[in-house]
């Protein structure tokens, strides 16, 4: 019987999507507890366990890290809010599925949202595009549905309630880190409903008796 010692298995490492997605992670987590301005890049480095150096060598700055977790946001919301529409059998289900779909992806990513909101000028122009460019993707979607939704509405009434529903929304994801006893379902009715009586003059059963079922 052998009395050497047993040696330790070999730590696996990380490819590099996998040590980028970790930095993401963490950076995301760091922007959101200390805000753009304090977050420094040797905390991200420590938390993640690797230098300084590798973490500019794969973004650049922290301006770029910033971007990037932007652009992960945007890939993912899209992604969520349109898995969530496809099980939908109505425009009304389909507008009510992508709420709740865009409120609880907030309240997975409310620290992180709230600073964007918080420091909107702290950051470079080149993460407030990043941003504007997740608004913009979320309007084509919600553009498509509303469309459906009241297909009589002129084309500038559509567009007009895409860009009110971006902001409310975007305002209501905020409310809710103030009182989190409201659910991303609830949330997401309060928005169908004022989708609802907005656009009720575009409605299918415009002029039919009653309100539209709950």
């Amino acid at each position: 019987m052998s009395d050497a010692t047993p040696r330790r298995p070999a730590r696996r490492r990380m490819s590099r999507a996998e040590r980028e997605r970790q930095m993401l992670d963490v950076a995301e987590d760091v922007f959101g507890e200390r805000g753009y301005q304090a977050t420094s890049m040797d905390e991200i480095a420590e938390r993640c366990g690797v230098s300084k150096p590798m973490l500019y060598e794969y973004f650049g700055s922290k301006d770029g890290l910033l971007v990037a977790c932007v652009g992960r946001s945007k890939a993912e919301l899209l992604d969520v809010t349109q898995k969530a529409m496809a099980g939908a059998t109505t425009p009304e289900d389909i507008l009510s599925r992508g709420m709740v779909a865009y409120f609880e992806f907030m309240d997975a990513h409310s620290k992180s949202f709230a600073m964007l909101l918080r420091e909107p000028m702290a950051a470079s122009a080149e993460t407030i595009e990043a941003v504007e460019s997740t608004r913009r993707q979320q309007s084509t979607l919600i553009a498509g549905v509303l469309a459906m939704f009241a297909p009589s509405a002129p084309a500038g009434a559509v567009e007009a309630y895409t860009e009110i529903i971006i902001g409310a929304s975007e305002r209501l994801a905020q409310w809710r880190t103030r009182r989190p006893e409201v659910s991303a379902q609830e949330a997401a009715r309060h928005m169908t409903d004022f989708c609802r009586h907005g656009l009720s003059p575009y409605l299918p059963d415009a002029g039919e008796a009653g309100p539209a079922p709950r």
